[in-house]
This record gives C-alpha cells, structure tokens and sequence, in this order.
C-alpha cells in the first residue's frame, strides 16, 4: 500500500491466527457446540501494529508469516492501515485457538506451533527494519514470542540495530529472548509480574519487591520498565519515579491484547511528550480499551481518553534501598 514513511515499526516474528469459539458450558471429555466462532489476525507485533495505526500514527510491521494462511494478515493490514513489511515464510503462520464459555467465565487456549524460521528469514527482517529505521523511525517495537529456529539473542541484535540508526525501542516478550535484549538496552520493557519474577530468579510478592526489580533493570541501561499486574493494576518505574495506576472495575470481552495495548498506549504517550503519570493513565486506558474487545482493534480515540480519565494514579516510593542483581 502506498504511504508515507513510516514514523513506528513493529516487529512480529511470531504471528498468530487467533480463532476464538464461544462455548457455553464448555467442559473437557465430551461433545461440546460452539455458537459462534470468529478468526482474527494476532500476535504482539500485529495487535501493537493494529492500535498505533488506529490512533493515527503511520506504522510498518517487520516481521514472518507462513505463505500458506497469509491472506488473512493481508486483509487486516489493508483494512487497519498497517504497512506491512513482513516476508512471508514457507509454511503456515500459527494458529492459537480460544474458547471462550460466557456461562462459566473461563477461557481454554491452545496453542500450535508455526512454522519454523531460518537465519536467513532473520537477516531479511533484519534488513526490513535497518532500510525503516535509516529513513527515519521514532520507535521500533519487538513483541512476542520467537519461532523454533531462531536463538535467544534475535531481539537483543535487533534492538542494538534500531537504537544505532537513532530509533527508541520498546520490547515485550520473555524468559530467555527477555535476559539476552537487554543487553541491548531497550528504552522501554512491558514485563508482566510473573515474567519479570522469572527473570530474576524469585517471586515478586508486593509493591516494593515489584519497584526493586523493576529498578535493577534501570540500573543497567532502560528507560521505563513497566510491570502489568491484571485486576491490580501496573506498577511503572524510572530513574526518579515510580507510580501504580489501577484501572476502574470494568466488565471484560477478553484478556487477549491488553499488554500489547499498553505498550501501544506508552509508545504513544511518548509521542505526545506525556510524563510518567500521564503516561501510566493513557497506556492503562489503553489496556481498558482492549478488555472489551476480541481482536486487534481499539475503541475510538475518545472512549480510551474516558478510560485513561478513570484510571487512579499514586505515586510510589521503596522503602528499602539496594540493587538486585540478576
């Protein structure tokens, strides 16, 4: 699609087809009857794509998708306004089945492996975001998991690739590709409390544990760490600051995306040259957002502002000082 240049890119090398089935009173070891069924394009990289584009920014997605299911992504990028850069891969992009029983209030994943990637896959996405990133990028955002074939080192390479030609990263992912990037030094890390837990090697069990940990992060190089705690809200922390923002009680669609849609929602906040606490309320709301919603898809712009206008925001301080090491 023609465009300007981009002024955000995302990265998903881990695509997914999300098909969601509504089963009322789902239960395992026998015939159950969906009454509705619906299959979106996802992913991180996609999702984070998906709601920047919605909020008006000109966004590019780099990344991997299997050949053999790729219409779908076509279509979506079409519709949302993504620019997509992706190479497309032999084989088939994941798919990532939910069911969902209203009835019962849960949610069953299951999720399939896709098709594996090469260095050579690699260093096409490599080159993608490097011909981005020389013509001009304001962010560059590595979300998700990585397919079989590629090392836990693919996002630090890639950080360190973006932030030489001058571009701010975010990164959202985990366990080993987490511990290796950054090394890279990324400006902004959205970790969820168990993932950043696991990071460290111990369980976070309140406030402070959560802001220590987060600050042994900054310490070595990141701007922002952002911790989401579902129900409870997240805890954000920079060299100077730290401030939890909870969100409201709000009914929920689905669970699916409300971290990417925080780290859309701090990347955007960084646009408009937000502050800390502005910047917890907006990407918070930006997660409200996508509570109810299936899909990568957002409310209007005015709806978040209303979520973002309900989110408390408190001021943090620990109460004992020190530096965690990993």
């Amino acid at each position: 699609m023609a465009m300007t240049h981009p002024s955000i890119a995302a990265v998903s090398l881990n695509a997914a087809v999300d098909q969601t089935a509504f089963v009322p009173g789902f239960a395992l070891d026998r015939v159950n009857r969906a009454d509705a069924t619906r299959v979106d394009a996802g992913g991180k990289g996609v999702n984070v794509a998906s709601f920047l584009a919605g909020f008006g920014h000109r966004v590019a997605l780099a990344g991997l998708l299997g050949r053999d299911n790729a219409a779908l992504f076509d279509r979506h990028f079409r519709t949302a306004g993504v620019d997509d850069r992706c190479i497309r891969i032999d084989g088939a992009t994941r798919t990532n089945i939910k069911i969902v029983d209203r009835t019962g209030d849960t949610v069953t994943d299951l999720n399939f492996p896709g098709a594996p990637a090469t260095a050579d896959d690699l260093n096409a996405v490599a080159a993608t975001v490097a011909d981005l990133a020389e013509a001009g990028l304001d962010w560059v955002a590595c979300c998700g998991s990585l397919p079989d074939g590629l090392g836990p080192d693919t996002y630090a390479r890639l950080i360190a690739l973006a932030r030489d030609r001058g571009a701010k990263v975010a990164l959202d992912t985990s366990g080993p590709a987490l511990d290796q990037a950054l090394q890279a030094r990324p400006d902004i890390i959205k970790p969820n409390i168990d993932e950043l837990g696991a990071l460290l090697g111990r369980t976070l069990v309140d406030t402070d544990d959560v802001i220590r940990a987060a600050r042994s992060i900054v310490s070595d190089g990141v701007r922002l760490v952002a911790v989401s705690m579902g129900a409870d809200g997240a805890i954000l922390v920079t060299a100077r600051e730290s401030v939890l923002a909870v969100p409201p009680s709000t009914p929920v669609v689905s669970t699916v995306g409300c971290g990417d849609a925080m780290v859309a929602g701090l990347i955007h906040a960084d646009t408009l040259g937000l502050g800390l606490a502005d910047s917890a309320r907006l990407a918070t709301g930006f997660s409200l957002g996508a509570l109810g919603q299936i899909g990568p898809r957002l409310p209007a712009p005015d709806q978040i502002e209303s979520y973002a206008r309900a989110v408390t925001v408190t001021a943090l301080e620990t109460t004992t000082e020190g530096r965690i090491h990993r």
